[in-house]
């Protein structure tokens, strides 16, 4: 394929502008160690080391086997944006535009829209965690002072949430390339400080350590299924932690210079990346257990206990840094295309983000008084499942179907002849498979009986997404590209 292909000859005003238009490979400045920081990112916020630490507790394996069960979710995950990712490198569009192939040129906003949702609503929920970290820091430094409380936040996690809601503004607002020197230095960052942390955790603890690692990896809990259930289980909660990335992971490999730098980092970031965060999670809850009786979970809990004035600061600062982190890679940077898709010659990438930010504010702001209160996530887990089946159409259709082989003129023409026009816009086969495996993937979410099916809702939408379209659309194959 040649630069001059990735050209688009015909500009039309609904399916084009300057955000969504194909990467050159001369234009693209990412290397592995950027892709490792988009998975470092992802997995160190607040709620990731916290869901770390509780597997090792709540599921009663012995704590080997959850490592190898982490372990696993991070190579399946590896896999599963391997392939999602390489598109996106080999053409340099986003996952609004990749899906145009299968859904349509106008159907492929259905799965921009309801990723959207999903990124505006945790936007919004991670923002006011963030702030969480800031109103530590500053209740630490000058007390948190009295007072009513309005929406359920006083006064100092008012100013809080405002500070870290207009500081990612300021991030995005001045691009995709401050967004990638963010990430490159809160990863690393992070790390050091939670390696420190577990240096604290152990030298405090001495010789006590390793017995309390033997507590929690003698798998003494009760659990009500086999050991094999609970297994499988940790796997399918991992990779369901990972979703949100997966689909869309082509946000971030269009800006990768080869297939191989993401590959690379994909396999940095994911098993060896969460394997060696998990460990360190375990580290420090088995510190915790012997230095308060406790096995904490919560890095805040720990810090609490810790009752250290330098520790507080770095700590605050950290989990700000992590947490904002996760919040550009998962919630922010897909809406930002998803909405730019949606009305490409009045909404760009940074309109787009705006977009997300302003409704983002007013889900963050209301978390604590009313959205945690009713009930909301559980409707935007299950539109989250509702989203799992899109992946297994995207893979299908360009791997199988149209032989890797995507012609991007027609990508961004609503011309009735297109190869992706299908009809007015919309691949009726593909909307078809798509609702058949959203009905399965919903009701892992909203059927009682299914519950148990709920770990893995996720991965089978997505198989029997791909299932189905391969059903409907098999006889559409493009012919394989020729080599050389």
């Amino acid at each position: 394929m040649h630069d001059s292909d990735l050209d688009i000859q015909n500009i039309d005003p609904s399916l084009y502008n300057e955000d969504l238009a194909p990467l050159k490979p001369q234009d693209r400045n990412w290397g592995a160690f950027e892709i490792f920081n988009v998975w470092s990112n992802d997995i160190q916020s607040l709620f990731g080391y916290t869901l770390a630490a509780s597997l090792f507790l709540s599921y009663g394996l012995n704590g080997w086997a959850v490592m190898a069960a982490i372990i696993l979710a991070g190579i399946i995950v590896m896999f599963l944006v391997n392939l999602t990712g390489k598109p996106s490198v080999k053409y340099g569009i986003p996952f609004p535009v990749m899906v145009r192939a299968s859904m349509g040129v106008r159907g492929a906003n259905l799965p921009a829209m309801l990723r959207a949702i999903v990124g505006i609503f945790w936007y919004g929920v991670q923002t006011y965690f963030a702030s969480t970290a800031v109103t530590l820091l500053i209740t630490a430094l000058v007390g948190g002072g009295e007072g009513a409380t309005f929406l359920g936040l006083s006064g100092v996690a008012w100013l809080s949430f405002v500070i870290v809601w207009v500081f990612q503004i300021a991030i995005f607002w001045q691009g995709i390339e401050r967004i990638k020197h963010f990430l490159n230095w809160a990863g690393p960052m992070v790390y050091a400080v939670m390696l420190v942390l577990m240096g604290v955790v152990w030298w405090q603890a001495g010789g006590e350590l390793v017995p309390a690692i033997g507590t929690i990896f003698s798998g003494d809990v009760e659990r009500s299924g086999s050991a094999i259930a609970a297994f499988m289980a940790i796997v399918g909660t991992m990779v369901a932690y990972f979703a949100a990335v997966v689909i869309n992971f082509g946000d971030f490999t269009r800006f990768v210079k080869t297939e191989r730098q993401m590959k690379l980092g994909n396999l940095l970031g994911l098993p060896l990346n969460v394997a060696f965060f998990s460990f360190i999670a375990l580290i420090i809850t088995a510190g915790t257990l012997v230095l308060f009786g406790d096995a904490l979970t919560n890095p805040s809990d720990i810090v609490e206990r810790v009752d250290s004035l330098p520790l507080t600061i770095v700590a605050a600062l950290t989990f700000f840094a992590a947490t904002v982190g996760i919040n550009l890679v998962a919630n922010f940077i897909p809406p930002a295309y998803d909405l730019a898709n949606l009305f490409p010659s009045r909404i760009s990438f940074k309109v787009g983000g705006l977009i997300t930010a302003v409704i983002a504010f007013f889900v963050g702001a209301l978390w604590v008084s009313l959205i945690s209160q009713i009930g909301v996530p559980g409707f935007v887990n299950a539109l989250g499942a509702v989203v799992a089946p899109f992946y297994g159409i995207i893979v299908v259709d360009y791997y199988l179907i149209k032989r890797q082989n995507l012609d991007m003129q027609d990508l961004f023409s609503s011309d009735p002849a297109g190869a992706y026009h299908y009809v007015n816009g919309w691949n009726t086969r593909a909307l078809v498979a798509f609702g058949g495996a959203a009905v399965f993937s919903l009701s892992t979410v909203l059927v009682p009986a299914l519950a148990s099916l709920g770990g893995y809702g996720w991965l089978l939408g997505a198989g029997l997404g791909g299932l189905f379209y391969y059903g409907l659309m098999h006889r559409q194959r493009t012919p394989a590209p020729a080599v050389g």
